[in-house]
Protein backbone atom coordinates (compact mmCIF):
# COMPACT_ATOMS: atom_id res chain seq x y z
CA UNK A 1 0.00 0.00 0.00
CA UNK A 2 1.16 3.15 -1.05
CA UNK A 3 1.71 5.80 2.01
CA UNK A 4 2.12 9.56 2.18
CA UNK A 5 3.45 11.74 5.24
CA UNK A 6 1.07 13.53 7.04
CA UNK A 7 2.14 15.91 9.63
CA UNK A 8 -0.07 15.42 12.69
CA UNK A 9 -0.17 17.12 16.11
CA UNK A 10 -0.54 14.61 18.92
CA UNK A 11 -0.95 15.57 22.85
CA UNK A 12 2.63 14.68 24.59
CA UNK A 13 0.78 12.71 27.06
CA UNK A 14 -1.53 10.38 24.30
CA UNK A 15 2.19 10.08 22.39
CA UNK A 16 4.11 8.86 25.65
CA UNK A 17 1.14 6.20 26.29
CA UNK A 18 0.95 4.98 22.43
CA UNK A 19 5.14 4.74 22.73
CA UNK A 20 4.62 2.86 25.91
CA UNK A 21 1.99 0.42 24.12
CA UNK A 22 3.92 0.00 20.62
CA UNK A 23 7.00 1.62 21.24
CA UNK A 24 8.23 4.29 19.19
CA UNK A 25 9.16 2.54 15.69
CA UNK A 26 5.56 1.56 15.53
CA UNK A 27 3.54 4.81 15.98
CA UNK A 28 2.42 5.42 12.17
CA UNK A 29 1.26 1.61 11.97
CA UNK A 30 -0.42 2.01 15.27
CA UNK A 31 -2.00 5.58 13.99
CA UNK A 32 -3.05 4.17 10.79
CA UNK A 33 -4.17 1.17 12.01
CA UNK A 34 -6.75 2.73 14.61
CA UNK A 35 -7.74 5.45 12.22
CA UNK A 36 -8.57 2.84 9.41
CA UNK A 37 -10.52 1.14 12.19
CA UNK A 38 -12.40 4.24 12.76
CA UNK A 39 -13.19 5.59 9.76
CA UNK A 40 -14.91 2.08 8.99
CA UNK A 41 -16.45 2.64 12.16
CA UNK A 42 -18.19 6.22 10.78
CA UNK A 43 -18.87 4.81 7.39
CA UNK A 44 -21.07 2.25 9.21
CA UNK A 45 -22.70 4.49 11.24
CA UNK A 46 -23.61 6.80 7.88
CA UNK A 47 -24.97 4.09 6.18
CA UNK A 48 -26.80 2.73 9.46
CA UNK A 49 -28.47 6.14 9.66
CA UNK A 50 -29.28 6.93 6.29
CA UNK A 51 -32.53 6.34 4.66
CA UNK A 52 -31.35 5.62 1.05
CA UNK A 53 -32.99 1.64 0.63
CA UNK A 54 -29.96 -0.68 0.80
CA UNK A 55 -32.52 -3.01 -1.37
CA UNK A 56 -33.74 -2.03 -4.88
CA UNK A 57 -36.63 -4.35 -6.89
CA UNK A 58 -34.51 -3.44 -10.05
CA UNK A 59 -31.64 -5.12 -8.77
CA UNK A 60 -33.62 -8.04 -8.04
CA UNK A 61 -36.68 -8.91 -10.55
CA UNK A 62 -36.73 -12.43 -9.30
CA UNK A 63 -37.95 -11.70 -6.22
CA UNK A 64 -40.38 -8.99 -7.29
CA UNK A 65 -42.48 -11.55 -9.36
CA UNK A 66 -41.95 -13.83 -6.54
CA UNK A 67 -42.99 -11.51 -3.85
CA UNK A 68 -41.03 -10.56 -0.80
CA UNK A 69 -43.76 -12.35 1.48
CA UNK A 70 -43.36 -15.68 -0.83
CA UNK A 71 -39.71 -15.49 -0.82
CA UNK A 72 -39.41 -14.96 3.07
CA UNK A 73 -41.82 -17.88 3.30
CA UNK A 74 -39.48 -20.24 0.90
CA UNK A 75 -36.38 -19.11 3.58
CA UNK A 76 -38.38 -20.23 6.52
CA UNK A 77 -39.73 -23.11 4.90
CA UNK A 78 -36.32 -24.74 3.57
CA UNK A 79 -34.48 -27.42 5.91
CA UNK A 80 -32.39 -25.92 7.90
CA UNK A 81 -28.69 -27.30 8.28
CA UNK A 82 -26.64 -24.89 10.01
CA UNK A 83 -28.10 -26.47 13.44
CA UNK A 84 -27.02 -29.92 12.33
CA UNK A 85 -24.32 -31.79 15.09
CA UNK A 86 -24.56 -28.71 17.15
CA UNK A 87 -25.95 -30.74 20.34
CA UNK A 88 -23.03 -33.23 19.74
CA UNK A 89 -21.02 -31.05 22.77
CA UNK A 90 -24.00 -31.22 24.76
CA UNK A 91 -23.98 -35.69 24.88
CA UNK A 92 -22.35 -36.77 28.58
CA UNK A 93 -19.41 -38.95 27.69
Amino acid sequence: MATQRAHVALPTGLLEEIDALVGPRQRSAFIAEVASAEVKKRRLLAFLRSSEPVWKDEDHPDLVRMGTAAWVESLRNEPSTRLEGRDEHLEPK
